[in-house]
């Protein structure tokens, strides 16, 4: 196994000012720059930043974002957390990652996936009845794109290529690609099949219930002659000087937030009992003090036998310097106990 990185996630969350309205867009956009940079300075080894073209997000355009957070930073790779492939030209796709690619001097990472969110495809004309064949063709395209070679192609979804290249090229090696799962058994074997790292978003249950997942995406890779890929986790979570700080602070927005997905899906809105079972030890939140946070990773990082753990840390509209507390912890505090505990542990 490599060694374990940390990551971050946002998906640009409209988030309130001091007197309780919601920031502007545009502010909420430079508040994500600034925590990227924040993430950069305390060690972080990569940023996501996810698509959604809905007013409680305020970014579109994430590889837009990135380019900027690229600019004003040294070392942490920036990526998306998705891009929604489905929706989108592979070959423009391509072309502003690797443009990213060369203005970070190698940094860049795309994160592909269909998207839970299905604003895109009529906002871009798509219809929701090609939801999977949009992806798998696409898919197959990109794949053919990332080699930088000239591409022939045909499929149903656009228009065929016939011997063309697609610039520009990275400096050296293949973009950084990774497929984005949220337990479809069909997703992982797809990645597999792809020779793809895997990302496993993981928003409610018990983590270590998805050691089915990873153990089918290891023995999908095999059975494809694949090499070995990285396997990530996305999970949502607040970092706070204390247990009893970050139940505070994120019950009342966090928990809002949630019910507010579950209710526009069908489901129901969530009681702060079902809230705290989701923050403890087997919960799905990783919400809590440095020590809290590090053990809930600890354990998953163990089970799941990962390569990366990136923390979502914006989720619903908490403010600003709150999100800016919670990423420092994170970097200062939560990582060095991870992989204390990790040492300690004999990994």
């Amino acid at each position: 196994m490599s060694a374990l990185e940390f990551g971050i996630d946002t998906f640009g969350d409209t988030t309130l000012a001091d007197d309780g309205t919601p920031h502007s867009h545009a502010q909420v956009i430079r508040n994500v720059v600034a925590e990227g940079v924040l993430a950069d300075q305390v060690g972080l080894d990569f940023i996501g930043i996810g698509e959604h073209h809905r007013p409680d997000y305020a970014i579109s355009t994430p590889d837009v974002v990135l380019t900027a957070i690229a600019a004003q930073t040294e070392r942490i790779h920036v990526g998306s957390a998705v891009t929604v492939l489905s929706s989108d030209d592979p070959i423009r796709v391509f072309q502003r990652f690797s443009t990213i690619d060369a203005i970070s001097s190698g940094r860049a990472e795309v994160i592909l996936g269909r998207g839970s969110f299905i604003e895109s495809f009529p906002l871009f004309g798509y219809n929701l009845d090609q939801y999977n064949e949009l992806f798998e063709e696409k898919l197959d395209l990109f794949m053919k794109i990332r080699e930088q070679q000239p591409v022939s192609w045909s499929g149903t979804v656009r228009p065929p290529l016939d011997g063309l290249d697609v610039y520009p090229h990275l400096e050296s090696g293949l973009l950084k690609t990774w497929i984005a799962v949220g337990g479809s058994p069909e997703s992982v074997i797809r990645a597999a099949g792809h020779g793809l790292p895997l990302m496993l978003a993981i928003i409610g249950g018990d983590p270590v219930a998805f050691k089915q997942f990873t153990d089918l995406y290891r023995r999908a890779l095999g059975e494809f002659g694949q090499a070995l890929q990285p396997v990530g986790v996305h999970a949502p979570g607040y970092v706070a000087e204390t247990d009893e700080q970050a139940l505070e602070d994120s019950w009342p927005l966090i928990g809002k937030y949630f019910s507010k997905i579950a209710l526009e899906r069908g489901g129901r809105a969530m009681g702060e009992g079902q809230f705290r079972a989701q923050v403890g030890p087997e919960g799905a939140y990783f919400i809590g003090s440095p020590e809290t946070v590090a053990k809930k990773i600890v354990r998953v990082v163990k089970a799941l036998e990962l390569d990366r753990f990136d923390f979502k840390y914006a989720n619903g509209p908490m403010a600003h310097s709150k999100l800016m507390s919670s990423i420092e912890l994170y970097g200062t505090k939560v990582v060095p106990l991870v992989r204390e505990m990790l040492a300690d542990g004999g990994r």
